[in-house]
């Protein structure tokens, strides 16, 4: 087999769960109950009698909350619940410049009140430029709208690959410390994740980095061992788009494996939702798992998640894999230097599929449209006659790349 088209498929689930009889999902790091053993219902503490647990975020010397308040909605009118994650002591914080406008605002609403409150709080927010006269005027700016006079971590946001963390990032990282305007740097990415992990770990002005994982990517053997070679290096590692919502949705292959799913957790008194969250909590690499939630109840049901110090069992893991791989289709997971090779225009493929996620996922259809409205007019002509049979026979999930793209057009045109 191509090396490229090393991903998760239905015939090496097969072949590891007939063969191995173990799931492979996290192997070395998942904690397995008793053979026979009755799950036992976690007791989870009433709210306001706990505190987030914390990790140290890679050599910073930092502590950090291992689940972290995504502020991609609008914390101007939601500062009862900033009020309550630092009460949980959920106190690392992520935004962003291009977020909703309310988000970086909202921060600085709330410091403004509670000023006493910021030294609590590990704040991230990114950048989307990448010109370092650019970078220096919206980070001057994110200061003026939270209300404070450094960020925690700051982010390049949306790296596609290794020649966009060049020497005059470097450069423009270490003045920002310099001037005490920034503590830590790095940088997010949904895409190619497992080759720019790799290769920020040789990059020692790299702080962090955010990076899409899940269930359904973290067992692949690249992935493991870049989030290891970072984590030995001392990044610290961020996790988001941890519910691996999908672009599209055929549950003719998943509803078996999704009841399963349901079932299990459903006696240990989980939601799926929280399985999910706890499968990245159990790889101790990982600092952080930054989640949106943009409700109390959600807070409060991911808060729960948290101190629950119940671990899943190694056929709860497999539960969990076999899941994934009923739905491999469903899901990009954003290795888009392989099909967006086999194009001769090089459409942005993986940047298409997460806006459709947005979309259709997360209900993000608004904000998913604006980001599809930025490409070039010539580039969404494109999608319309494009042929991608190339790019979808080299797909590891064996997505209907043709069809989402035309979706996408329907969707946001």
């Amino acid at each position: 087999m191509n090396e490229e088209k090393k991903g998760f498929s239905r015939r090496q689930f097969l072949k590891s769960a007939g063969v191995a009889g173990a799931g492979s999902l996290l192997a070395g790091y998942a904690v397995a109950a008793p053979s026979g053993a009755q799950p036992a219902v976690p007791a989870v503490p009433k709210a306001g009698d706990f505190k987030v647990p914390t990790r140290p975020f890679g050599k910073s010397g930092r502590q950090v909350s291992i689940l972290g308040l995504g502020g991609m909605f609008d914390l101007e009118a939601n500062q009862l619940m900033l009020k309550q994650a630092v009460n949980w002591g959920i106190t690392y914080w992520d935004t962003a410049d291009c977020y909703h406008a309310g988000s970086e605002a909202g921060i600085g609403k709330y410091f403004s009140k509670y000023p006493q409150e910021r030294e609590k709080i590990f704040l991230v927010t990114k950048s989307c430029a990448r010109n370092p006269e650019d970078i220096s005027k919206l980070l001057d700016r994110s200061l003026e709208r939270m209300q404070t006079n450094y960020i925690d971590l700051y982010f390049l946001h949306g790296v596609k690959s290794l020649a966009e963390l060049n020497d005059d990032a470097r450069q423009w990282a270490e003045k920002a410390k310099k001037d005490g305007k920034i503590r830590l740097f790095g940088f997010s990415t949904h895409a190619n994740m497992a080759e720019l992990l790799m290769g920020a770990s040789k990059l020692p002005w790299i702080d962090g980095i955010m990076l899409t994982y899940n269930y359904r990517n973290m067992s692949s053997p690249e992935m493991a061992a870049a989030v290891k070679a970072c984590a030995q290096a001392g990044i610290g590692l961020t996790a988001m788009k941890t519910q691996a919502k999908g672009s599209w949705y055929d549950w003719s292959k998943g509803d078996v494996a999704k009841e399963a799913l349901a079932n299990q957790f459903r006696q240990k008194g989980w939601s799926e939702e929280q399985a999910k969250l706890k499968s990245v909590w159990q790889n101790p690499l990982i600092a952080c798992l930054c989640s949106q939630m943009d409700s109390m109840r959600l807070l409060k049901a991911n808060a729960d998640a948290a101190v629950d110090p119940t671990a899943l069992s190694s056929g709860e893991m497999r539960l969990l894999e076999q899941y994934a791989c009923a739905t491999a289709a469903n899901y990009c997971t954003g290795c888009g230097r392989i099909c967006e090779a086999t194009l001769s225009s090089r459409l942005p493929i993986s940047d298409i599929m997460r806006y459709h996620m947005y979309s259709r996922g997360y209900g993000r259809s608004e904000w998913a449209r604006e980001h599809f409205a930025n490409l070039p007019g010539s580039m969404r002509r494109e999608l319309a006659s494009a042929d991608f049979s190339a790019a979808e026979d080299r797909c590891p999930q064996r997505m209907p790349i043709g069809r989402l793209m035309r979706e996408a057009l329907e969707d946001f045109v």
